[in-house]
């Protein structure tokens, strides 16, 4: 009843493992090491983006794809011996959103290749385990899967509060002993161990030269660091909601997760609290903590706007913000626009590369910019959110005309404005995601999942 595509692997050695990990759950594999061989390590190569950055060592992958086969050979043979040494990231810190900046770990690309071949491995093991609420970094899923089964649990289930989680400093708190234990649950390879602990010993080195190193997080910009968020994240968060919801809930209770942003939505408000209780507390014991800022439960629904005094909330998830609203026929409806937030970094970024890019041939800017209001229509362009898209495209137009009027003294704006409206149009916005909730029975989404009382099925 999964509407998210089963991923299956294509060499026919990863299918045998699939097939075991999926036949038993409680299966140790002892033996995954030999599968790191150099066909696995050229199908790693062939996924990296040819224009990625260097690591520490200056080596882009299409410098290393010159000698392909000889650099692959030689780093099999060194991962076979236990010669192969992890080089230490290069960082980088990239701005947040919400102010202060956060840290870019870019690994060499040799990294990147046997990280890669490794989360391959991994993949076969863990798909067979993992929730299908979780949709972050796994193959066959993505966003829009994952806000497309939370608007579907908003508006056909009984939903009344909504939890909004946020983890605080997720990858940089992860410990790695706990982290190794997780692991270990479904691998005892100690050569495919010390190979992952050696990446998560490996340290960083900073834009000023220092180098960094310590028993906790894993870097951002790595293949493997998002494999291991998922795992540490299934057995500490996955887990225990999805056990706590069979056993102790006593209404519906639902949970989607993209990588550290989950929301919980429950039909009580006594469940929606003493879940979250128990969850700041199973966070805690593995030596993380919600965000006490932006964690906060919240009253969602149709019922709370019906005229008694007390309205229902709105809240973010993975860059929109939910609404719990009417259609035009004035039936119930979750709707959806882009978050204040993004849509002012994005046309604060849009100004930038129009200073940055003034002097450029126009052609090429008016490409440039239908570029990217492409991009942000595929993401953002969500049925109900048409408003939010004009929006922006409306503000890109105008960054674009300020920018272009500082190119000279004796520019002509009445010549420059038409030319704009009429020669060099922006494109304009489209909805490119019009499904709006799952299409399933909806006695199976409300319905038992026969495990328990109160459990309910994974989307």
């Amino acid at each position: 009843m999964s509407h998210a595509q089963k991923w299956r692997p294509i060499c026919p050695k990863l299918q045998r493992v699939q097939e075991k990990a999926r036949g038993n759950a409680r299966e140790k594999f002892t033996s995954l090491s030999h599968l790191i061989d150099e066909d696995a390590l050229c199908r790693s190569y062939h996924r990296l983006n040819a224009s990625a950055s260097p690591g520490m060592d200056g080596q882009t992958p299409a410098k290393f794809g010159e000698n392909l086969l000889e650099n692959l050979k030689g780093l099999q043979e060194r991962m076979r011996s236990g010669n192969y040494r992890a080089s230490p990231v290069r960082r980088q810190w990239i701005e947040k959103p919400g102010g202060g900046k956060r840290p870019l770990g870019i690994p060499t690309t040799e990294d990147k290749i046997a990280q890669g071949a490794v989360v391959e491995i991994l993949n076969c093991i863990y798909e067979a385990d993992f929730h299908g609420f979780s949709y972050g970094s796994r193959p066959g899923r993505s966003a829009h899967q994952a806000l497309q089964a939370l608007q579907t649990v908003l508006q056909k289930g009984k939903v009344k509060w909504v939890v909004d989680a946020d983890i605080s400093k997720f990858f940089d708190s992860i410990d790695h002993k706990e982290l190794m234990k997780a692991i270990q649950r479904r691998v005892s390879d100690r050569s495919l161990l010390r190979l992952i602990g050696k990446w998560l010993k490996a340290g960083a080195v900073e834009e000023d030269g220092r180098r960094t190193s310590g028993k906790q997080g894993t870097p951002q910009g790595g293949a493997i660091s998002p494999m291991l968020a998922n795992i540490f994240l299934h057995y500490v968060v996955d887990e225990y909601v999805h056990n706590w919801r069979k056993t102790r809930a006593k209404g519906e209770v639902y949970i989607v997760r993209y990588m550290d942003d989950f929301v919980i939505a429950c039909q009580e408000q006594k469940d929606a609290r003493e879940l979250l209780e128990g969850l700041t507390l199973q966070l805690e014991l593995h030596g993380l903590k919600l965000n006490g800022e932006k964690t906060r439960l919240i009253r969602f629904g149709d019922r709370w706007n019906r005229g008694n005094g007390e309205k229902s909330e709105t809240f973010n998830f993975l860059g929109l913000t939910h609404i719990a609203g009417k259609d035009r026929a004035g039936r119930y409806c979750v709707k959806r626009k882009t978050a204040r937030e993004r849509l002012k970094r994005g046309l604060k970024s849009i100004g930038l590369w129009c200073k940055e890019n003034l002097h450029k041939p126009l052609a090429w800017q008016h490409a440039q910019l239908n570029l990217k209001l492409i991009g942000h229509y595929n993401y953002y362009g969500v049925r109900g959110n048409i408003k939010a898209l004009q929006k922006f495209r409306y503000g890109v137009w105008g960054r674009w005309y300020s920018e272009l009027k500082r190119r000279s003294q004796k520019v002509n704006v009445h010549r420059l404005c038409a030319q704009l409206k009429t020669v060099f149009v922006l494109k304009t916005p489209w909805i490119t995601h019009p499904d709006n909730w799952l299409r399933v029975n909806p006695g199976y989404l409300l319905g038992r999942a026969g495990c328990g009382n109160a459990a309910r099925p994974d989307l």
